[in-house]
């Protein structure tokens, strides 16, 4: 959710925070700010709004210094304003903290500390943080740190700077993400890779309960209350430039049409010869062999996967598959059979909801298998064994080339337990493999529509309402089709399994709602012509994602989107791409922010 950045070096401050906060404005924000320290003074500039906000509230500033941290909020307590913005300073503004996560015994703390003679600016729970610091700095900040973490209940990362040890941030984490990045005669904190990645590839993953003291020749771990400790230093394969436009207007469109090269190179990453390997799996065959039951758990984007995963992994491994919302996960009687896995996706692996359900179901002794994208993510650590989803950098807020990487990875996997379990030849897997390399191809088709997408964008825009419908493995597809809209556009959509319609929502067909309905050549094609026609009698506007060379449906749509003629296991992969682009078009027809849309944040951090 909110973003944290630090830098201890030589080089322009102002220049290295304003980068590193742009490079996290993807993850969703509504105010800014930084602070430094500039010959043992403590100085901080914040304010609500764009990043350029801030840039102007500094055109005339001189920042100086070599220690700075800064933020971008995402608000949780307290509208967006500037007293709420970070940083956040004590009373004599002497010590600066900025934060990211929720502490959950926040306002217990602000009474015992007011009663005290501490004075609270803002409205939110962070401000807690910077007075117990001050409440407990006497000789050392990291006592003080160290004291207040002990005093916190919740989830947190922050960093914090203080006149009284000008040379260094210290920086920590629970619960929320916070990485450190090494530089020669300077370093880095940031709670994203992509923050830091232009100045440094030498990454080390903080742990929960670490604490990082942070000086310009050295970084210094320990544990709360504990002593010095090594971290181990990972090194980033991807650069910087994997994550700019290249040429594109908005990130989201790129990612769009980044999908065939990304499937392509989860192709090769993962399919060898005859053989389907995942490499950094850690878990054994024998735990998959003897899986008798996969209990998925995601949130938003990644939950339509893994409602995808469901039918694939039923209909080819016979293995019994739930699907659970993450925040809802935890609130039901978990029954833990000796041989069930949970499996969790998420694309930035540090998803608060996602990963609290990753620690309930361990107590409750279940194996964890985990999706991710970011390799060294707080879920890729936690679990027993993991698939990295390898899409790359996805920048725009709106999940595009994560989604497909992760149908397609669930694909392989099925393959791969199908395997195991000899419910599939191996024929049966190669033919089902040959066809998977058509589909780099099958979405650059799809991608040539782009025009026509465009002008079927123009052609709805004003619309205030969308409805999408689909059967079968498309059902999750109009899910995920709505949620698209939605994000970016802020129209109401909704996605219904199509033959809900009669169960109520055709109530709401009128000649002024569009219905985008998901109607390729497969095993539910016949029944989703009847629901077209429902939704035409009642002069409802139909367009239709249809099979190319399908003739039979045009009298039942005012406008046809067109895809390849795929087997049905791969549909749900092809018929998103159309509705993410037709989304794309929608939000730019009403001048939206597409790739950081209001109110939304990349990475959920907090529960």
């Amino acid at each position: 959710m909110c973003g944290i950045v630090g830098y201890v070096g030589d080089r322009n401050l102002e220049s290295v925070l304003l980068v590193g906060l742009e490079r996290l404005s993807y993850r969703g924000y509504d105010s800014s700010g930084i602070a430094a320290i500039s010959e043992g003074e403590l100085s901080y500039w914040k304010t609500p709004g764009k990043i350029r906000e801030l840039e102007k509230l500094l055109q005339n500033m001189n920042v100086q210094g070599r220690v700075g941290i800064g933020h971008t909020r995402w608000s949780t307590h307290g509208e967006p304003n500037e007293v709420n913005a970070h940083p956040q300073v004590n009373t004599v503004k002497k010590v600066a903290i900025v934060h990211n996560g929720i502490i959950e015994n926040y306002q217990a703390l602000k009474l015992k500390l007011i009663a005290e003679g501490y004075i609270f600016r803002s409205q939110t729970d962070s401000e807690v943080i910077v007075h117990l610091i001050s409440r407990y700095l006497q000789d050392s900040l990291l006592e003080a740190v160290e004291r207040t973490m002990l005093d916190l209940e919740g989830t947190y990362a922050f960093a914090v700077i203080a006149e009284s040890d000008p040379e260094r941030i210290i920086a920590c984490k629970k619960g929320s993400p916070l990485i450190v990045g090494l530089g020669k005669n300077e370093n880095f904190i940031s709670s994203d890779i992509n923050a830091i990645i232009p100045h440094t590839k030498e990454i080390v993953y903080m742990d929960d309960l670490d604490i990082a003291i942070v000086a310009q020749d050295k970084v210094t771990f320990k544990k709360l209350g504990g002593a010095v400790i090594e971290k181990t230093v990972h090194q980033i394969a991807w650069d910087a430039t994997s994550a700019d436009k290249n040429g594109f207007e908005h990130y989201m469109l790129k990612e769009i049409f980044e999908q065939p090269a990304v499937v392509r190179n989860i192709i090769s990453a993962s399919v060898k010869g005859d053989l389907i390997q995942f490499d950094g799996l850690r878990m054994g065959n024998e735990d998959l062999i003897r899986t008798t039951r996969f209990i998925i758990q995601a949130c938003g984007t990644s939950w339509h996967a893994g409602l995808v995963a469901k039918y694939m992994i039923e209909r080819y491994a016979r293995v019994l598959t739930e699907v659970d919302i993450s925040s809802e996960f935890r609130y039901r009687q978990m029954i833990s059979g000796v041989n069930d896995i949970v499996v969790a996706i998420s694309q930035s692996g540090e998803t608060a909801d996602t990963l609290a359900c990753i620690r309930e179901a361990k107590s409750k002794f279940f194996k964890v298998l985990s999706f991710v994208n970011v390799r060294g993510s707080t879920i890729d650590r936690e679990s027993d064994g993991v698939i990295n989803t390898n899409s790359g950098p996805e920048v725009g807020v709106a999940s595009t080339k994560n989604y497909v990487a992760q149908l397609v990875n669930l694909y392989l996997f099925t393959l791969y337990i199908s395997q195991l379990k000899w419910t599939l030849s191996q024929a049966e897997v190669q033919t089902m493999l040959m066809e998977l390399k058509k589909v780099p191809d099958y979405i650059e088709r799809i991608l040539e529509q782009k025009e026509q997408i465009q002008a079927i964008a123009e052609k709805y825009y004003k619309k205030r309402e969308f409805l999408f419908i689909g059967r079968g493995m498309n059902y999750p597809s109009a899910l995920e089709g709505a949620l698209k809209l939605k994000e970016i556009s802020y129209i109401h959509a909704t996605g219904y399994a199509a033959g809900e319609l009669k169960h109520g929502p055709i109530a709401l067909i009128d000649d002024q709602l569009p219905v985008v309905c998901i109607a390729p050549k497969c095993s539910t094609y016949d029944k989703m012509m009847s629901n077209i026609q429902e939704v035409r009698a009642r002069k409802g506007k139909t367009i239709v994602i249809a099979t190319e060379g399908d003739t039979d449906i045009e009298e039942f749509a005012d406008d046809i989107i067109r895809i390849p003629d795929a087997s049905e296991d791969l549909t749900a992969i092809l018929t998103v791409v159309p509705m993410q682009l037709l989304a794309y078009y929608i939000a730019v027809r009403l001048e939206c922010d597409v790739d950081q849309p209001r109110n939304l944040a990349k990475s959920v951090t907090v529960e």
